[in-house]
């Protein structure tokens, strides 16, 4: 970052609340779940998405509570796959009742679309022509929170083990943006198109749950 610049605007509140240590269940994300038809064949087995044991209480028992449904908001039309509705999965801890939703790293947790669509608008526009239409005002809320400081999300990159995520943190300082950290993370970890945003927020939520990178 530019020391000739002034610091980015603080993100909204929304963006940096993570997980309070007396909340029990939230949300985990299946890093490994990259596209839709993989999401589709894991919903299909009722133990390919269950915990082998509850992040709260460590108890091995979690049986499935509910499929809810998600609603896929400006999703391009698959000819394999073509309804914009999916089913996730909740598991119920035997031990302390926690909720844990399952969701694919595709998937923009809170965005109600996939990662895909946010970073077609965002990070990789202008959009093709046949994409389906995000109302302006979203996109621009979308890019306000991309303009926005990325502090938390760098200390929470600069406090974990991995290299890459250190070497991130050291480079850029605790005043880049959230848009200069997606581009130098993704030129880092090797991300490909389509997955710059998710990548990120799925490393994000795992270091520090609850935590938002939009």
């Amino acid at each position: 970052m530019s020391h000739d610049r002034l610091p980015p605007p603080d993100p909204p509140l929304c963006l940096i609340r993570c997980y309070p240590s007396s909340q029990k269940g939230g949300t985990l994300i299946a890093e490994d779940v990259v596209d839709r038809a993989t999401h589709q064949r894991r919903l299909s087995d009722t133990d390919s998405y269950r915990p082998s044991r509850c992040p709260k209480c460590g108890h091995g028992a979690l049986h499935v509570h509910d499929y809810p449904i998600r609603i896929l908001l400006a999703e391009p039309v698959d000819a394999e796959l073509p309804a914009r509705v999916t089913k996730i999965v909740r598991y119920r801890c035997a031990g302390c009742d926690a909720i844990w939703r399952i969701l694919p790293r595709f998937l923009a947790r809170h965005l109600w679309r996939t990662w895909e669509v946010v970073e077609l608008q965002t990070v990789s526009a202008p959009p093709p022509h046949d994409q389906p239409e995000v109302p302006k005002r979203t996109v621009r809320r979308w890019l306000a929170r991309l303009r926005s400081a990325a502090r938390t999300v760098m200390q929470a990159l600069a406090a974990a083990a991995e290299a890459t995520a250190t070497r991130i943190a050291q480079a850029l300082g605790l005043d880049a943006t959230r848009s200069e950290l997606v581009r130098m993370y993704a030129d880092q970890a090797g991300s490909p198109r389509g997955r710059h945003l998710a990548d990120l927020a799925a490393l994000v939520h795992r270091l520090a749950p609850g935590l938002r990178l939009m």
